[in-house]
């Protein structure tokens, strides 16, 4: 097996159209895709989860124009969605009349892909990613059940029945889409998997732990690596949250405001900065993105051709603001 190597540098993640921080209209959800498309973007990441149904529908909506092989559409497995008249409390503004349940078996995957197929409207998907298998969902799952709970279903369900789906021709590669390291390096262990979705771990203000573990071990590997979230969910992009509706720590708040003072100082755009930073790793192939408005998403294009000075860099690695093994732009 030879390492998969992603076609595209930047791609656009679908939490936003999901409704995942406020609620968009459709008309909003649409030229913010266009946008996309405008700019160059062909690569699209979306998943059951975001708004329970709504962001693959907006997706495949806007893409049903398009020629499928003009582009790269990814989504994910591990919930099965029921349809309801009582929604549950969800991170979702206004999200679709459905329910959910955890379930990482063959069978819960195969419906979950086929699913998905069907709210795209497409005819098999380039990557899917399971999804939340992660020690940060303990806790969400039923009582008394863990991610090792779920991942040990994984490695007998969703694990072989991906690679039958590829097979196939439904899908054409799979891996993990989680926002922790661990789960990555034990399917590396135990699996051949194509490519992984790593969200929140490799930023301006958070990056140690990638660095030190999870690139050393994708290096190592046949899969592929795209970076997701370099804005921490809308801290770097200017926005008062950090990693979805996560608490920020103390340090990071206090090297984000470090970090500020230099992007000043350097006249540095910071959605430039976080944007190649987390995609300078070689061992990154791509840098996936959120937005909900179509300026966004022309903005984070732009930004990554803007040319940043060495010397904000070495300011960084100076005041230790980064790790100094850290790869920057070049």
């Amino acid at each position: 097996m030879s390492k998969i190597k992603l076609k595209y540098s930047y791609g656009l993640g679908g939490v936003a159209i999901g409704q995942g921080f406020k609620p968009i209209s459709n008309e909003q959800a649409e030229a913010t895709l266009n946008a996309a498309w405008e700019a160059g973007v062909r690569y699209y990441d979306t998943s059951p989860w975001y708004g329970l149904g709504l962001s693959e529908r907006r997706f495949g909506h806007f893409l049903s124009s398009k020629k499928r092989e003009d582009y790269i559409l990814s989504s994910k497995v591990g919930r099965i969605l029921k349809p309801t008249k009582s929604i549950p409390e969800v991170m979702w503004k206004e999200p679709s009349p459905f329910d959910y349940s955890y379930n990482y078996s063959a069978e819960a995957v195969r419906r979950s892909v086929e699913d998905s197929l069907q709210r795209l409207g497409v005819s098999y998907l380039d990557y899917v990613f399971i999804h939340d298998l992660s020690p940060d969902h303990n806790g969400e799952y039923k009582e008394g059940v863990t991610w090792e709970d779920h991942f040990e279903v994984a490695k007998t369900g969703a694990m072989p029945e991906l690679e039958k789906l590829k097979k196939e021709g439904l899908i054409k590669a799979w891996g993990l889409g989680v926002n922790t390291i661990e789960p990555i390096l034990k399917t590396l262990e135990i699996a051949k998997p194509d490519v992984f979705l790593s969200a929140i771990q490799y930023s301006l203000v958070h990056h140690k732990d990638a660095l030190e573990r999870l690139l050393p071990a994708i290096e190592k590997s046949d899969a592929a690596l795209i970076n997701a979230a370099p804005f921490n969910a809308g801290l770097l992009a200017g926005q008062k949250r950090y990693n979805y509706a996560g608490e920020m720590p103390e340090d990071i708040s206090d090297r984000y405001k470090k970090i500020l003072k230099l992007t000043e100082k350097h006249k540095v755009n910071l959605v430039a900065a976080s944007l190649q930073f987390s995609l300078a790793p070689k061992a990154a192939d791509t840098v996936l993105a959120g937005a909900s408005k179509p300026e966004q998403v022309k903005e984070n294009m732009k930004a990554l051709d803007e040319k940043i000075p060495e010397e904000f860099w070495s300011d960084l690695k100076e005041q230790n603001l980064i790790e100094e093994k850290a790869e920057i732009p070049a």
